[in-house]
């Protein structure tokens, strides 16, 4: 598979990632490491620990930091915001 391909099939996953398990979502992160292909902001979609797709997570905005837990492990990510 081209790079070019392959930055087309990680769009197509991500503009439906609602219905997608944290498999697919682990082979899909897999899949854009080995063509080096940065994720940029669709990494905030999901859980870094268990892969899992944010669907209702909890925010929070605090001294310039966004801080998203996660529902089913309760791993809290966070990103500074500008």
């Amino acid at each position: 598979m081209s790079r070019l391909e392959t930055q087309q099939q990680i769009n197509d996953f991500f503009s439906d990632i609602k219905n997608k398990t944290q498999k697919q979502v682990k082979k899909i992160k897999r899949l854009a490491m080995k063509h080096n292909i940065p994720l940029k902001e669709l990494r905030k979609t999901f859980c870094k620990k268990c892969f899992s797709v944010h669907k209702n997570p909890k925010i929070r905005v605090k001294k310039k930091v966004k801080s998203v837990m996660c529902e089913k492990c309760g791993y809290v990510s966070r990103w500074r915001v500008l």
